[in-house]
């Protein structure tokens, strides 16, 4: 079905549109196009107002907590007249505020084994700026089952990494850099550790970027790769990110079949 953009949008969009790469083109994909963001806080707040601001058509967020004083060092989604009330109503709010031209769906849930997959299904790529990592372990399985592409951040302090995941085509898979979670509290929750509010804006701007480049098929992808970025040094690192033959997910002989609760 062909999306026509109206006068609004071409001047809402035109330095996209101007852009050689992108165009009339790449715009009207960008309309199309629907994207499930995971979690509405310092990562998924770049996300989300990036999106919106680019024009992508359809934007889902899932995020089941309220938007507390804390948040907002960081979480650019929400204001001081937003606290207490829901992350995702607050987000949906700014979201229209920047475009009414884009369709939010709200899902005020933690994601689980029961209800990922009906969710996923009704985007064509999903962003993963959850906090932990039960959630980042079961987003990657879920979208390899899926067969979606799956566009991964974490930051933690002065730090954060992030790569994208197809390995439901040739690409490996989280669990190829780490097979399992974990152990509880051997790796400390911002809460715990604290971090600086600016490096989750650069992550999260640094996803929606990778996101609306996999929308128009624009440039080289994170797939296979792991990209990190030191504030205090201001350093990034590429890492090359192989597919592990004995990945328990994707691998040869998987031993992963269904998603884990």
């Amino acid at each position: 079905m062909e999306i026509e953009l109206s006068e609004e949008e071409i001047e809402r969009y035109s330095r996209h549109i101007l852009l050689k790469e992108v165009g009339a083109s790449g715009q009207m994909a960008l309309k199309r196009s629907r994207v499930l963001v995971i979690g509405a806080g310092g990562l998924g707040s770049p996300v989300a107002l990036y999106l919106a601001a680019a024009g992508v058509g359809r934007i889902g967020l899932v995020d089941e907590d309220t938007v507390d004083l804390s948040n907002l060092q960081r979480q650019i989604l929400h204001s001081s007249a937003t606290v207490g009330m829901p992350k995702v109503s607050s987000a949906a709010t700014m979201i229209k505020a920047i475009n009414p031209n884009v369709k939010v769906e709200t899902y005020p849930v933690r994601i689980t084994p029961e209800n990922a997959g009906e969710i996923i299904a009704h985007y064509d790529i999903i962003c993963d700026g959850s906090d932990n990592f039960s959630t980042r372990y079961l987003l990657n399985d879920a979208c390899f089952f899926a067969k979606k592409p799956l566009v991964s951040a974490a930051v933690l302090r002065f730090e954060g990494q992030i790569s994208a995941f197809s390995a439901y085509k040739e690409g490996p898979c989280y669990r190829c850099l780490y097979p399992y979670p974990p152990p509880p509290g051997q790796i400390p929750s911002c809460s715990e550790a604290g971090i600086l509010g600016a490096v989750t804006g650069v992550l999260g701007t640094l996803q929606a970027t990778e996101i609306l480049k996999e929308i128009m098929g624009l440039g080289e992808s994170l797939r296979g790769k792991v990209l990190t970025w030191n504030a205090l040094s201001m350093k990034f690192r590429t890492l090359i990110l192989p597919k592990n033959p004995s990945c328990p997910l994707c691998g040869e002989t998987p031993t992963i079949n269904t998603l884990m609760t």
